[in-house]
């Protein structure tokens, strides 16, 4: 860890370093830092379930996650809690002051270790990184989005697709969490912007 502040220090304000998750909650929410870096595999509250508290008590704070995590699943569940950067720990010297630049520009940076080839002209696009995992929804939820999209109530779409209102609910509910969204409206906006209606 102190190769990483000192590596910080040359360009950015270090306001406070912490040994656990919840110690850093509690620190975040003491300084309002821009940004916050986060290691995923830290004790008593892992570094996912801290982006994700992080991401609704300071909605302008950004969050980069530094880890030796490649999988593409700790990608997707570190985007949908909210991270708007992913470097892993042997790009850090390279990487990591780049990938803090670009998320306070409001832009995503995932490192290239983990982005599969056919992504790399999203990412450069500045594209929305979770737009990777869209082309894993089922058939159910791709009909489901649509029908959200087009304004229709979960009882219309229960009627349509011959099922119950409470099935709607749970395919609304997936997709929310699949596709890093919180609102009826995000899944509407999300629908209309990849061209799903």
């Amino acid at each position: 860890m102190a190769g990483i502040c000192k590596l910080l220090e040359k360009d950015f304000e270090v306001a406070g370093v912490a040994s656990n998750g919840r110690e850093l909650v509690d620190l975040a929410t003491q300084y309002k830092p821009d940004v916050i870096l986060v290691d995923i595999s830290m004790p008593l509250l892992n570094g996912i379930e801290a982006t994700r508290q992080l991401s609704k008590m300071l909605p302008r704070t950004r969050v980069v996650v530094l880890t030796q995590q490649v999988s593409k699943e700790y990608v997707q569940a570190a985007l949908q809690a909210g991270a708007r950067g992913y470097v892993v720990k042997q790009a850090a010297p390279t990487e990591l002051l780049t990938a803090l630049r670009e998320v306070l520009a409001g832009r995503f940076y995932i490192t290239r270790l983990v982005v599969p080839k056919e992504f790399t002209t999203l990412l450069d696009s500045g594209g929305n990184p979770l737009d990777w995992f869209a082309g894993q929804l089922t058939p159910r939820q791709r009909e489901v989005l649509q029908l959200v999209g087009e304004g229709k109530s979960g009882k219309e779409i229960a009627d349509i697709l011959q099922i119950s209102v409470k099935t709607v609910e749970f395919h609304k509910a997936k997709l929310m969490d699949q596709l890093g969204l919180h609102t009826t409206a995000e899944l509407t906006r999300y629908a209309i912007e990849h061209g799903i209606i």
